[in-house]
């Protein structure tokens, strides 16, 4: 007979989601939250079976590393500038509609933004319109299209094609590949295309140029929204298209005058309004804790030095506080302490810079 932590893993487990598909995305979009899981004490886990703690500690691991998103105050701006530019998704067939470029250095939660955003797009449109068309097609309100190291024109084409299942989109073929894109956006209704990991663009190469190009005349061919993401893209010169400057001419003032630039800051304790938004950060990742002896304020106590081994990335921080709730499980410490912190690894750009002002 399973005991409840093997119930509880078998409906909560991690999700397998494949974003740039579209059935993997309408799983995220549909998916809830997970079903609460019970701080047991010391007594109560050792009244556990081998079996049952095993599952119990399984069922722990899964439930830190993935901790509920947080509306970060960077969360609550970058949702302001979107929701600003997504009121020319209103427009007519006939109309342009403006773009928004998701730019901020690494660890700083770009794509999750894009990702919450779109799935909270995704079930408005699924609510007021259903989830299909007038002409019985399934509706798509987003494609979700990460692109590849030195993606070319053709690579870009086949990554949309391959989110709607499209078979061009996975073998070679001659075919008229921007009018099956063209076909399949507007058979879906899709209303937001989000491109992720736009960096890996070389605007500076003759098929970044391209790609860039690309982009401006799927802007002016569908009835759709783009949101751009990616690392350093002002300083990829990704408004200019690899250009100095926007001055050197028509086409490259295009791409910036259509494009809203929402930059990601990571946080500071330099000011008091920093520090405390800090602090309310780790305020709601202690509240999803799931350790025996864990205090009201876990995590809050180490604030600066969590702040330091971190310098204020919030993927960083996920990812060091993952890697600790690991090691205060499997030790039976049950506490973020000082010594669990010691021990858990943080990712190398992070340790490399803890290093730097120790």
């Amino acid at each position: 007979m399973s005991n409840p932590w093997a119930l509880w893993l078998r409906t909560n487990d991690r999700q397998p989601y494949i974003l740039a598909d579209k059935v993997g995305w309408d799983a995220f979009v549909n998916s809830g939250t997970r079903d609460p899981l019970k701080v047991l004490s010391r007594q109560e886990m050792g009244a556990l079976s081998a079996e049952a703690l095993e599952d119990y500690n399984a069922a722990r691991h899964v439930w830190h590393a993935n901790p509920a998103a947080v509306r970060t105050s960077q969360v609550a701006a970058a949702f302001s500038v979107i929701d600003q530019v997504m009121a020319s998704n209103h427009r007519d067939g006939d109309r342009l509609r403006g773009a928004v470029a998701i730019d901020s250095e690494p660890g700083l939660g770009k794509t999750t933004i894009a990702t919450r955003y779109g799935r909270d797009f995704h079930r408005r449109i699924y609510r007021r319109y259903g989830p299909t068309t007038k002409d019985g097609s399934q509706r798509l309100p987003i494609a979700f299209v990460p692109l590849r190291s030195a993606t070319t024109l053709k690579d870009l084409n086949k990554q949309i094609l391959r989110f709607y299942r499209h078979p061009a989109g996975s073998r070679d073929t001659k075919a008229d590949l921007v009018a099956l894109v063209v076909d399949c956006v507007t058979t879906a209704e899709t209303r937001l295309i989000i491109i992720d990991d736009l960096h890996f663009v070389d605007y500076n190469h003759r098929d970044g140029k391209a790609v860039a190009n690309h982009l401006k005349g799927l802007a002016n061919a569908l009835p759709v929204t783009f949101m751009y993401i990616g690392v350093g893209l002002l300083e990829r010169r990704f408004f200019t298209e690899g250009n100095e400057r926007a001055s050197k001419g028509l086409e490259v003032a295009q791409m910036a005058r259509r494009t809203t630039r929402c930059p990601v800051a990571p946080f500071t304790l330099s000011t008091d309004a920093g520090f405390r938004a800090w602090v309310d950060l780790l305020t709601a990742f202690q509240g999803q804790l799931v350790l025996a002896d864990a205090p009201a304020d876990v995590l809050t106590r180490h604030a600066r030095d969590l702040f330091r081994r971190t310098q204020g990335r919030i993927g960083s921080l996920a990812s060091l506080l993952e890697h600790a709730c690991h090691i205060a499980v499997t030790t039976g410490i049950e506490d973020i302490t000082a010594e669990v912190l010691s021990m858990s690894v943080a990712d190398n750009a992070s340790e490399t810079s803890a290093a730097a002002v120790s």
